[in-house]
């Protein structure tokens, strides 16, 4: 069973409750601080990830956990009819439908806030998927992906991008060191948040990933389910079917 870690540790609020109002927190500073602490390696993350879903042409893209949009906005290059971002922070989606309007898409960029674990859309709507950095947030992981599931179209695509910890050694410990104590403190700096950015490597240190989480993606139905690690094992990125 996966270790619950939660955001600010309080027992009388859900994980859910607490990672919205983390969200909410930072969201004035999080693309600035995405771009600084990724050093933009991110934006190529979610280009690779695109491309997988760019083979079967999909019309209705949803992103899931889409935060300010930036997955949502990458999936423009696809031509779709329709991108949904579906987050349950406004505060983060409200700068999203910002980038929407000054992009002039926002009439294909649509964005709906919503609780991952019970999306309201129907069966089979969706012909694409993507989720960057959102599925460790779940605060029940199997219930949020057999949701992900049940709204994607037979055949549709999904790729998963997620923070992993290095397997090699040295790069592991420059790693940790980066994620334990830089990351953590340039964090607190620009977003004011005291744990926003100590949550982060707590719930990356507690989340199955590589083959681990593979299984649990097939044990909720997908197919054709594989993984690999990018920029030297600091993300791995997720593919699959349904």
């Amino acid at each position: 069973m996966t270790k619950i870690v939660t955001p600010y540790n309080d027992q009388n609020r859900s994980k859910k409750e607490q990672v919205e109002e983390m969200f909410d927190n930072i969201a004035h500073r999080y693309d600035f601080l995405n771009r600084l602490l990724s050093l933009g390696i991110d934006v190529t993350w979610r280009k690779k990830a695109v491309k997988f879903i760019r083979a079967i042409a999909p019309k209705k893209i949803i992103d899931v956990a889409t935060g300010t949009g930036d997955f949502a906005f990458e999936a423009l290059s696809l031509k779709p009819e329709k991108v949904t971002g579906f987050d349950i922070s406004d505060g983060m989606m409200n700068y999203g439908r910002q980038k929407a309007k000054e992009l002039n898409a926002d009439h294909i960029v649509e964005f709906i806030k919503g609780d991952s674990e019970k999306m309201p859309f129907a069966d089979n709507t969706f012909d694409a998927m993507t989720v960057g950095f959102g599925v460790r947030n779940f605060q029940n992981l199997e219930i949020g992906l057999a949701e992900m599931y049940r709204v994607m179209r037979p055949g549709g695509r999904v790729a998963i991008l997620e923070v992993s910890q290095p397997h090699n050694t040295i790069i592991r410990s420059f790693f940790s060191l980066y994620f334990t104590y830089i990351l953590p403190t340039v964090g607190r700096l620009f977003s004011k948040d005291a744990r926003a950015y100590s949550y982060l490597p707590e719930s990356v240190k507690a989340f199955p990933e590589g083959n681990a989480f593979v299984a649990i993606l097939e044990k909720n139905g997908f197919k054709q389910v594989k993984w690999q690690p990018l920029t030297l094992g600091i993300c791995a990125f997720y593919s699959m079917e349904k």
